[in-house]
């Protein structure tokens, strides 16, 4: 039997012109999570990436602060993260304004759940986009490769929070509802576990920080 970490990117800049780079804090909780690897002994067979900035970044964190070279990726597209804006804008055309108080970012995430409930439900086809179910599969299919190339290994993936929630709603058979509850509830850096045989994958733990346990890493604690 195989073990599947998936960790979502470390905070990135969200509201700023280039949301696809990490923030600071983005780079010290990357860091941090392979530091506590470090300490651990942890070691991975194979890692597996998107293709986004915050997604090799976030893995080049975490390879610095297990002492290792970020060398030997597997870049895959399918793990890429939805357009939120192109979610958004099925609902809503106009461009939204700057989030810059509370008020705003819960209106944000409140049309960003609307939106995403119509295009997984196939209502609607945001601009540039696959369709829902071209998504799943970008997923799945990374799925399928970690269980039939990596059978018994520890393998390591890198993405965002939209592809990991997905890749969970399918192992548990989840409603699109609940899909996008455990989406936008994931933490930057947050660690998920599958162990996998060839045929199955089964979910082990969700959303966990355990590098960020502690008073020292309570405001290291992001969504975004």
């Amino acid at each position: 039997m195989g073990t599947l970490y998936l960790v979502r990117h470390g905070q990135a800049s969200f509201g700023a012109a280039d949301y696809d780079k990490l923030s600071e804090l983005g780079w010290r909780q990357s860091r941090r999570l392979g530091e506590y690897w470090r300490e651990r002994g942890m070691t991975f067979d194979a890692v597996i990436t998107g293709a986004l900035a915050r997604h090799r970044e976030t893995w080049e964190g975490i390879a610095e602060g297990m002492g290792i070279q970020p060398d030997g990726v597997l870049l895959w597209p399918g793990l890429n993260e939805y357009d939120a804006e192109a979610v958004i804008a099925t609902i809503h055309p106009e461009k939204l304004q700057k989030p810059d108080s509370p008020e705003m970012y819960r209106r944000h995430f409140r049309l960003l759940r609307d939106g995403l409930s119509g295009w997984m439900q196939g209502r609607t086809t945001p601009a540039g986009m696959p369709s829902y179910v071209d998504f799943l599969a970008g997923v799945t299919t990374a799925l399928d490769h970690v269980r039939s190339r990596h059978h018994g290994a520890r393998v390591l993936v890198v993405s965002s929070g939209g592809p990991i929630s997905t890749a969970v709603g399918h192992v548990l058979g989840t409603s699109a509802e609940t899909t996008i509850e455990l989406n936008l509830r994931i933490r930057n850096t947050a660690v998920s576990e599958f162990a996998f045989t060839p045929k199955r994958h089964m979910l082990v733990t969700y959303n966990t920080l355990p590098h960020l346990d502690g008073p020292a890493y309570e405001d290291w604690v992001t969504y975004a």
